[in-house]
């Protein structure tokens, strides 16, 4: 059994090069604490985006950013000061008993995938531009506020 549940946890399609580019743009236009670059840029796996500052006591982070042509997407938040989250656009089986679409949030402080930690996503666009734009936003409302909290609160932050 798995084998199952490793396969609907799993971004669907190959990465995708061109909404990648895009992803990178936006950020490159909206984020001045960010400098991003492809792992492999005729082959990406993964978006790499540097952060000069984090959130809370943190001192710098990271976003990974996959994209996938199914428009499967992972949004993954690290920082130095061990915390970890993640925005996501994929098949769950079902397992989260708190999300009912396939946007979902997992939670700082370590992203967990328990069932019962993952959460829907204030984030329900889907293209790529778009969702960038959301992440970023949620990011720079954190970021202001020296709080975990508005991530996922889309635009009512406490």
């Amino acid at each position: 059994m798995a084998g199952p549940q490793a396969e609907d946890h799993t971004l669907r399609g190959a990465i995708d090069r061109p909404a990648l580019l895009s992803i990178r743009d936006v950020i490159e236009e909206m984020e001045p604490l960010a400098t991003s670059r492809l792992d492999d840029y005729l082959n990406p796996s993964v978006l790499e985006v540097s952060l000069d500052d984090g959130l809370c006591d943190a001192d710098g982070a990271r976003i990974d950013v996959q994209w996938t042509t199914q428009d499967d997407y992972k949004f993954h938040y690290t920082d130095t000061a061990d915390v970890n989250l993640r925005w996501g656009n994929h098949l769950h089986g079902g397992d989260y008993i708190h999300v009912s679409g396939t946007e979902h949030y997992h939670p700082p402080p370590d992203a967990s995938s328990d069932p019962a930690d993952v959460e829907d996503s204030c984030i329900t666009q889907s293209p790529e531009e778009l969702v960038t734009r959301a992440v970023l936003k949620l990011w720079r409302v954190a970021y202001h506020t020296d709080s975990y909290s508005p991530l996922n609160a889309g635009s009512n932050p406490p």
